[in-house]
């Protein structure tokens, strides 16, 4: 799975909610997670240590600005 900030539907208003932003700061690059990563990050949310996942695929954010 890869995270990219820049095409989340729902950046800027739940970033302060999603894990990435909380642990990386929503790096410019993206993040790779894989299936482990995953779900070791689903057990953490569900411990309530860490926030859940919030990214919304939007597509390109250049299709946006238009």
């Amino acid at each position: 799975m890869h995270v990219d900030c820049d095409t989340c539907a729902v950046r800027g208003s739940a970033c302060a909610e999603c894990v990435i932003s909380v642990m990386l700061g929503a790096p410019p690059e993206g993040v790779q997670l894989s299936a482990d990563e995953r779900r070791a990050l689903h057990v953490l949310a569900d411990a309530g240590m860490v926030p859940r996942l919030r990214l919304v695929h939007g597509g390109d954010p250049r299709d946006r600005a238009a």
